[in-house]
């Protein structure tokens, strides 16, 4: 197994710069996401790790071993990619264990990798069937079967559950979770959903434009993200964003001069800065009956969860949304009182987004 480093790495096509300069340290055995936007630069660098794009400047590293202008075969690295890419006119064995016929691999170790790799993805029925006759998490477990076999010093996944059905996609998530804590070996996964990101690393790469906007623990990411980007990005519901600003030694909302309730730290933060971007997650509004408390908003839009309900208002100008218990049953057209959760509150700044300390 081996640990991944990429020092100031460059990534060009023609005049355009895909990746300015990226550093970043993985762990061996670590569990890493990278996570954005689409054309953030997370898929280009995948595959630059993979040896499938070559490097304009800079330097990767797997391991002690530097790898510029190492083919990818002998990297020693498994990639699962979205389509599967299984070989149609071979059975499931067949398609698992091709990779180490190629080696020259004995084929009681053959048997042996691949037996063992089935019963690890629960695939041992289906290993005389063709890829046409299963179901596509079905065959997104062969692709991954085929990787296992390999024991590679490192797992590339390049956005393997975009294929899949919505219930489908929590379960092989949660197996893709399972047998990275099984095999112990360092992983890599792209994909755009912040869900996948959040539930299943160890630590979270959030990019946009080629640049790492955050690099850290989920909990982190999203209890103290970097930026307002990384706020919007991280968490479902979007947080909300309302500008504020320090007037007359309080803060208000810069749309209508309502108070917004701020701690000791978060106020002071605001009074240094003058004014800024307050994020509040939908989860974090507290609901109110004291008239002289919280902010009036009318509910537009309605949405039931079941768990829980999410209501849709205007506040200072500007959308946002609450994330309320169902058993308020709230109607389009009541009015409610909301209060953002002090302690909950994030405070950027208003030119560039980053937070403000």
């Amino acid at each position: 197994m081996a640990s991944i480093s990429i020092r100031n790495l460059v990534k060009c096509y023609g005049n355009y710069t895909v990746i300015p300069d990226l550093n970043m340290e993985i762990a061996d055995h670590e569990f890493v996401v990278f996570v954005g936007p689409s054309g953030c630069g997370k898929s280009t660098l995948l595959r630059i790790i993979a040896g499938l794009e070559p490097i304009t400047a800079g330097d990767l590293y797997i391991g002690d071993r530097r790898v510029n202008g190492v083919r990818p075969a002998q990297r020693d690295i498994a990639m699962v990619f979205q389509d599967y890419a299984l070989y149609p006119h071979m059975r499931v064995y067949e398609n698992m264990s091709f990779a180490l016929e190629l080696r020259g691999t004995p084929k009681a170790e053959i048997d042996a990798r691949v037996k063992r790799a089935a019963a690890l993805l629960h695939i041992e029925p289906y290993l005389n069937r063709k890829p046409k006759e299963l179901s596509g998490g079905q065959r997104q477990r062969v692709a991954m079967g085929r990787a296992i076999v390999r024991n590679p010093k490192a797992f590339l996944f390049d956005e393997p559950l975009s294929n899949l059905d919505a219930k489908l996609r929590g379960q092989v998530r949660a197996e893709i979770k399972a047998l990275s804590q099984e095999l112990k070996t360092t992983m890599i996964f792209v994909t755009h959903d912040q869900i996948e990101a959040m539930t299943m690393a160890d630590r979270i790469v959030v990019m946009q434009g080629g640049t790492v906007q955050q690099y850290d623990t989920p909990e982190t990411v999203y209890e103290r993200p970097a930026n307002q980007f990384v706020a919007g990005f991280i968490g479902s519901p979007a947080m909300n964003f309302l500008p504020v600003e320090w007037r007359e030694d309080r803060a208000v909302f810069s749309h209508d001069g309502t108070v917004v309730p701020l701690n000791g730290e978060c106020g002071g933060r605001l009074r240094a800065a003058g004014n800024g971007v307050l994020g509040i997650r939908p989860e974090h509004f507290a609901l109110v009956a004291d008239p002289a408390d919280g902010i009036a908003v009318n509910i537009r839009l309605v949405e039931p969860l079941g768990s829980d309900t999410l209501i849709h208002f205007d506040i200072a100008g500007a959308s946002a949304i609450a994330r309320v218990d169902p058993s308020l049953r709230p109607k389009v057209g009541d009015c409610l009182r909301l209060r953002p959760q002090a302690g909950k509150a994030h405070l950027f700044n208003g030119s560039d987004g980053q937070v403000l300390r």
